[in-house]
C-alpha cells in the first residue's frame, strides 16, 4: 500500500504495556497505517515508542475537544480508544467526530453505556436468563451482609486491569473494602468468587455494525509467570491485565461468549472474561466493550481485530481473514529511556 493510501488512525490513550500499545503493535503488523497517538500523561510510553509516527499531549480538562482537534490537524480517519475512560468518554462524544468525517473504532455508544457499568451489564445478563455469578450492587457499606463468600468486591466502572479489585471471605473484610471503594468514590459491587482452578479465559467477540459477528477467539490464561497475577493467596487467584496463555478454538466458551454478545447487541469488539465452575459452566466476571490489551496476541495468532474493523468502518476490503493458529502466546515488558517528557504541542 503507498504512503498516500495509508490510513491515519489516532490512538487516545498511549501508556505503556497496556490497550494503547498493544493496537498500535497490531496495527504495524497489519502495515498501510499510519499511527498516532495522544495522551494526558507526558511520560505515557507511547510518547517514546517507535511505532507511533507521531504523538500528542491532551489536557484532561478538555480530553474530548483536544482529541478532536488533533483528530482534524491531521487529517485523522480513524480515533482509536486506548484505555477504559477514553472508550466512555469518546462514546459519548461520537457524533461530534462523526461531523467531522472521524470514525470512533469501538463499540456502539449504548453498548459501551451499559456494558462499562458492571452492575447494570449483570443485571441485563441476568434478566435475560444467561448464565452469571451472583452480583450485588452496593450503596453503602451494610449492604454486604448476607451475600455469599467468599467473593469479590470491585467497582463498577475503571476495574480494567483489576484495579480495586478485592478477595473477602468475610462480612467485615468486604465492609471495610466496601468502606474505601466508597469513601474514594468507586461504586463496588460485589461478585460471587469463581475458583480458577477450572481455568480462566478471556474472549474477544468482534461483530460488525449490524450486530453479525465477524469472529470470536478465546485464550485460557496461564498463571506460571508473576505478570500474569495481581494477587493470589492459599485460596485465591485474581489476574492482572497482563494476559497470556494458550490460545485454540475452544468452542465452548466461544459459543457462551458469543451469546452475550448477542444479549447485548454488541456492535464492535466485545472483550468477555471469565472462568470454568466446579461443574463446568463458563461464568463471566468481567465484559468490556473495546478491544483486548492481549489484542495483540491475537494478531499474532492471525487474528487482527483491529485491521479488520477499522476496514469494515471505513467500507475497505478485508486484508486477511480473521484466522486462528493454536499455540501458547506470552509477553514480557520492555524498557526505554528518554531524556524528557512530552511537552504541549
Amino acid at each position: 500500500m503507498s504512503g498516500s493510501d495509508a490510513i491515519t488512525v489516532l490512538i487516545a490513550g498511549t501508556a505503556g504495556a497496556s490497550l494503547g500499545t498493544e493496537i498500535a503493535k497490531s496495527l504495524v503488523l497489519a502495515g498501510g497505517y499510519r499511527i498516532l497517538g495522544c495522551d494526558i500523561n507526558p511520560l505515557a510510553y507511547g510518547h517514546f515508542d517507535a511505532n507511533f509516527a507521531e504523538t500528542f499531549l491532551v489536557d484532561a480538562s478538555d480530553y474530548v475537544a483536544g482529541v478532536k482537534a488533533i483528530a482534524t490537524r491531521n487529517d485523522v480517519q480513524v480515533v482509536i480508544p486506548g484505555a477504559e475512560k477514553p472508550a466512555r468518554i469518546l462514546a459519548a462524544a461520537s457524533a461530534t467526530f462523526a461531523d467531522e468525517g472521524i470514525v470512533i473504532a469501538q463499540n456502539a455508544p449504548d453498548v459501551v453505556d451499559l456494558a462499562s457499568d458492571k452492575a447494570r451489564c449483570f443485571e441485563r445478563l441476568q434478566d435475560i436468563g444467561l448464565p452469571v455469578p451472583q452480583t450485588r450492587r452496593i450503596e453503602t457499606a451494610g449492604d454486604v451482609r448476607g451475600f455469599p463468600m467468599p467473593c469479590i468486591i470491585k467497582p463498577s466502572l475503571d476495574s480494567g486491569g483489576s484495579s480495586f479489585v478485592f478477595f473477602c471471605r468475610s462480612d467485615s473484610e468486604a465492609e471495610l473494602y466496601a468502606t474505601y471503594l466508597l469513601a474514594n468514590h468507586l461504586q463496588p459491587i460485589l461478585q460471587a468468587y469463581i475458583p480458577e482452578e477450572g481455568g480462566e479465559f478471556t474472549i474477544g467477540v468482534l461483530s460488525d455494525l449490524g450486530g453479525n459477528i465477524e469472529g470470536v477467539i478465546a485464550l485460557q490464561r496461564s498463571f506460571t509467570s508473576k505478570l500474569s497475577v495481581m494477587t493470589r493467596g492459599t485460596d485465591f487467584l485474581i489476574s492482572s491485565g497482563y494476559t497470556q496463555g494458550r490460545i485454540d478454538t475452544f468452542p465452548e466458551v466461544c459459543a457462551a461468549a458469543r451469546r452475550m454478545a448477542e444479549a447485548l447487541g454488541s456492535r464492535g469488539p466485545l472483550n468477555v472474561q471469565g472462568r470454568i465452575t466446579p461443574d463446568g459452566q463458563f461464568l463471566p466476571f468481567e465484559i468490556n466493550p473495546r478491544f483486548s490489551a492481549s489484542t495483540y496476541l491475537r494478531s499474532l495468532a492471525g487474528f487482527n481485530e483491529v485491521d479488520h474493523f477499522i476496514r469494515h468502518l471505513l467500507a475497505r476490503p478485508v486484508a486477511r481473514p480473521l484466522d486462528i493458529r493454536p499455540g501458547w502466546y506470552l509477553r514480557t515488558l520492555a524498557e526505554t529511556v528518554t531524556t524528557a517528557e512530552k511537552s504541549p504541542a
